[in-house]
């Protein structure tokens, strides 16, 4: 079979040449590969992050001692542990922030990412405020579904910025910032390594 034969003749003279469905088969499997679309670099840390682990995962400053306490309590609030975290300004977090549309060095907001996608100010809030629970009697669940749909977004955005954009003159920065937990909820804090070298 000559080259100016595939060339000229198209794919079905070249199943017919060479009387082999294997071979046509790999060779699609090959032209599949190579025109496939390649996921860029955040959006395949944005797959892995949740190939074998399906929990949301709160995007925080990690510098910021306020957004720090609030997630202290939301890992007392969460018993289950049906929350993860990581740090805005990690490698993880940057690159989860680019795969939803956000610069990479964005830390204005307190992000909230689930498998369906991300959500930014008070729906992260509220998307939180949903999966904690302080008491076996007394989930928050009912309370923020009712507060999204009661409260307009644009006064609930409002109130949120104003307590975001003041943030380390209410309770400072940390010199470092936080990773992970010092050891203790290591599974509630996602490996950094998951972004590689990106």
């Amino acid at each position: 079979l000559s080259l100016s034969a595939l060339t000229s003749s198209g794919s079905h003279a070249f199943q017919s040449s060479i009387g082999g469905g294997r071979v046509v088969k790999r060779v699609a499997t090959f032209l599949e590969s190579t025109t496939r679309p390649i996921a860029s670099a955040p959006n395949a840390v944005l797959e892995r992050v949740f190939e074998q682990d399906r929990r949301p995962i709160i995007l925080f400053d990690g510098v910021c001692n306020l957004c720090n306490s609030a997630v202290n309590l939301a890992l007392d609030w969460d018993p289950s542990g049906k929350l993860r975290f990581a740090a805005l300004q990690s490698k993880v977090g940057q690159n989860l922030l680019q795969a939803h549309g956000r610069d990479a060095n964005d830390i204005s907001s307190i992000v909230f990412v689930t498998p369906k996608g991300a959500y930014t100010k008070s729906d992260a809030i509220l998307g939180i405020t949903q999966e904690l629970n302080p008491l076996p009697f007394l989930p928050l669940r009912p309370l923020a579904a009712a507060g999204q749909f009661m409260v307009p977004q644009i006064l609930r955005d409002a109130v949120y910025d104003g307590v975001a954009d003041n943030r380390y003159s209410i309770m400072g920065k940390r010199d470092e910032c936080r990773f992970d937990a010092d050891g203790e909820f290591d599974d509630r804090f996602v490996d950094d390594s998951i972004a590689g070298g990106h």
